[in-house]
């Protein structure tokens, strides 16, 4: 069995719970949950039963030597843990891609892990078609850009929020994928990893769209070469699909076939 861990013990962490819960990762065992808030990760942890423990520190997680961490939190968070987890043995499992929009952290990523024997796996989030990204890139001469559309109720917290957003379609956002995520944290992961996957974050051309009374996300990303032109678009109405692309990536780290 696979020792798993879980940092953020929100609403994609407990699909993950779920999922071991209903014997979808039978080869893993749900060590322990950490989260700034102890009342979450004792909920997620009392839902899986004695075998888990609800960390107040990281420290104390990676004392139990999890082969992996689910990482569920935020690019802020996944800029803190990232190290310490490599270093301590334990690969991670991410849904935060934005960090590695700082390339300087990305490469000290990559060595860290490399040093130590473990991997950094990134989910897909709501978003996919890396497999056909890398290629297509790898064939070079490759652009890439991306689309994404939220509705303007998710925007109105943003200091380019405008009133004109509640009646039209208004571009709110043009600029490479470093500078999307830059200006939202959160709600752009899927493009730094279509951008890793392809040209880079910063070559990598970000669009945003604000509809009014629009529902979900739309993720489209879309790739040209001398021979290739592919596009991949992702309508979802929740951020539910994040969560299960974390269960499908634990599913093929240990899969004998590999999509």
């Amino acid at each position: 069995m696979k020792k798993l861990a879980i940092f953020g013990c929100g609403y994609l962490a407990n699909i993950v719970a779920d999922a071991v819960i209903n014997g979808l990762l039978p080869e893993y065992d749900l060590i322990a949950a950490y989260s700034r808030s102890i009342s979450k990760a004792e909920q997620l942890a009392d839902r899986i039963g004695k075998s888990c423990i609800a960390c107040s520190s990281l420290e104390e997680l990676l004392a139990l030597k999890p082969d992996y961490l689910v990482e569920a939190a935020s690019p802020v968070a996944m800029k803190k843990i990232a190290l310490p987890v490599l270093e301590n043995g334990t690969s991670i499992v991410t849904i935060s891609m934005g960090a590695f929009a700082d390339t300087a952290f990305y490469e000290k990523v990559k060595a860290t892990a490399k040093t130590h024997g473990t991997k950094v796996y990134i989910a897909s989030g709501a978003t996919g078609g890396f497999d056909v990204l890398r290629t297509a890139t790898l064939m070079g001469n490759a652009s890439v850009n991306f689309f994404n559309e939220k509705g303007q109720y998710r925007l109105r917290n943003y200091p380019f929020y405008n009133p004109v957003m509640e009646t039209e379609k208004c571009i709110v956002f043009s600029g490479t994928a470093r500078e999307a995520i830059d200006m939202f944290p959160t709600g752009l992961n899927v493009a730094v990893a279509a951008s890793i996957a392809s040209v880079g974050p910063g070559k990598m051309q970000v669009t945003m769209q604000s509809t009014p009374g629009f529902i979900g996300d739309t993720q489209r990303v879309e790739i040209k070469n001398d021979q290739v032109h592919a596009v991949v678009d992702v309508y979802s109405a929740t951020p539910e699909i994040a969560g299960w692309s974390i269960v499908s990536t634990l599913q093929n780290i240990v899969s004998p076939i590999v999509f």
